[in-house]
């Protein structure tokens, strides 16, 4: 069967709410109308059998059945009956009151030969035991005739509310649901060139406002990951197109004649560093497509910071001599991690910012020792990063200077990516901060320990 839209299922929901409310209006009604009855026949009864008593206080007297008769004729509808204390029947008014009726003492209800009557049972005489019983009979045919004509009504008034509302209610739900088509409509007309896209908040009512704002969230992030993934597809034939070109024209030149074996050594080193560079470019995107699904999943062993930080300065001290960096490490902490990957991400750091650092300047390693997280921090001195910067420094390939620096691995734009992939996987985090002449890599790592 095919499912029901959700303006149908709003409708048969209306429809069916208004018609219990009506039906339950209706039996209430009923219900009420037919008490009002009951307790107006228990007035009219009462009352005629005050007259009643005073007409048969006498019954040996002539006039009693003169009186009688008289009380009778006032209320057309009324009907009397007498019996005797033994059960024997005395007299009866009319020759309509049917032959069985109840005995029991009280208002009570019958129906006979499509006749309705209320029936009130009372001794003649209150205070004696054994008294005549004075049955009364009222037709109330044309009550029960009302009644079953409001009964009618109600039902044909529930069906004709339930219809009316069904439709009102398609009609509202198909007019109160038109932001969700125009979401849908927006959703069809998606595609990866109109990602910018966007649904109009303002006119949302207010509960699809949060939704509309989260769809287009949605859709902001879609479009930054496919401009991203866009321009790192772009980069990486970027990236790779110079050493295949270097490694085309080098080869190609060489085969232009015969040379001596000398020549064809030295080309063959060439393109070695070519195809080495290429080797680690692609061991660096696997690295990182193995970060985004999942698949880093570093040691645990106890480390010391101090001394891994102390092993990598010692390694960079002859370049930072070189370019006349001082570099200097304070703090300490221990953490459980990856020595390998962790001396990767702070190699990683500790390259950018010696090779960022001018002449004179200096390159200081920090580890600060908190309760639950050991932070370290990498910081050197020169030019600074502009802010609307700062937030791409760790996309793929992405460089703050956009002289792009071609022919060796490490200035290929991966090692921060790579830093960050690391640092994640370890359940850490790492920002750039970059202010008065100071620009500062700050890594928080959950100790383990």
């Amino acid at each position: 069967m095919p499912r029901l839209s959700l303006s149908s299922r709003l409708a048969l929901l209306f429809a069916g709410c208004t018609a219990v409310v009506s039906l339950f209006a209706g039996v209430l009604f009923s219900r009420a109308s037919e008490a009002h009855f009951i307790e107006l026949d228990q007035q009219l009864l009462d009352s005629k059998l005050i007259g009643l008593r005073r007409a048969l206080q006498d019954v040996q007297a002539s006039e009693s059945e003169t009186r009688l008769t008289d009380e009778l004729s006032r209320q057309a509808d009324l009907s009397l009956r007498i019996t005797g204390a033994d059960g024997q029947r005395w007299y009866d008014s009319s020759i309509k009151v049917p032959p069985d009726l109840p005995q029991q003492p009280g208002l009570s209800t019958i129906s006979n030969d499509g006749m309705d009557y209320r029936v009130l049972n009372a001794p003649l005489y209150p205070d004696k035991p054994d008294t005549p019983q004075l049955t009364l009979l009222l037709d109330i045919t044309h009550h029960q005739h009302f009644l079953q004509r409001m009964q009618h009504l109600i039902w044909l008034t529930v069906g004709l509310s339930a219809l009316a509302t069904a439709l009102l209610g398609a009609w509202a739900a198909r007019s109160g649901l038109r932001p969700l088509r125009r979401m849908s409509a927006v959703a069809r007309g998606i595609s990866a060139h109109s990602l910018n896209a966007r649904l109009p908040e303002a006119q949302m009512p207010p509960e699809l406002a949060e939704m509309a704002h989260s769809f287009n969230a949605m859709l902001g992030r879609l479009d930054d990951s496919f401009q991203r993934l866009s321009a790192f597809s772009a980069d990486i034939a970027h990236e790779l197109r110079t050493p295949l070109s270097n490694l085309l024209t080098h080869t190609q030149v060489t085969l232009t004649r015969p040379r001596p074996i000398e020549d064809y050594r030295e080309a063959l080193h060439s393109n070695l560093e070519e195809l080495q560079w290429m080797a680690q470019l692609v061991n660096d995107m696997l690295y990182l497509a193995k970060a985004d699904h999942g698949l880093l999943m570093p040691k645990r062993e106890a480390l010391e910071l101090a001394d891994e930080s102390d092993v990598l300065l010692e390694f960079f001290a002859p370049l930072a001599e070189d370019a006349g960096v001082t570099l200097s490490r304070e703090g300490h902490a221990r953490m459980e991690g990856d020595r390998n990957m962790l001396r990767r991400a702070l190699s990683n750091l500790l390259d950018n910012a010696v090779r960022f650092t001018p002449a004179t300047g200096s390159v200081r390693l920090s580890i600060i020792d908190q309760p639950h997280i050991a932070q370290v921090s990498v910081e050197n001195s020169g030019e600074g990063i502009s802010a609307e910067l700062l937030p791409r420094l760790f996309d793929r390939f992405y460089r703050a200077d956009p002289a792009r620096q071609e022919g060796s691995s490490e200035h290929a734009g991966l090692g921060l990516a790579i830093t960050q992939s690391i640092v994640r996987a370890h359940g850490g985090q790492i920002h750039c901060e970059s202010a008065a002449g100071w620009t500062r890599f700050v890594i928080e790592l959950p100790k383990g320990v």
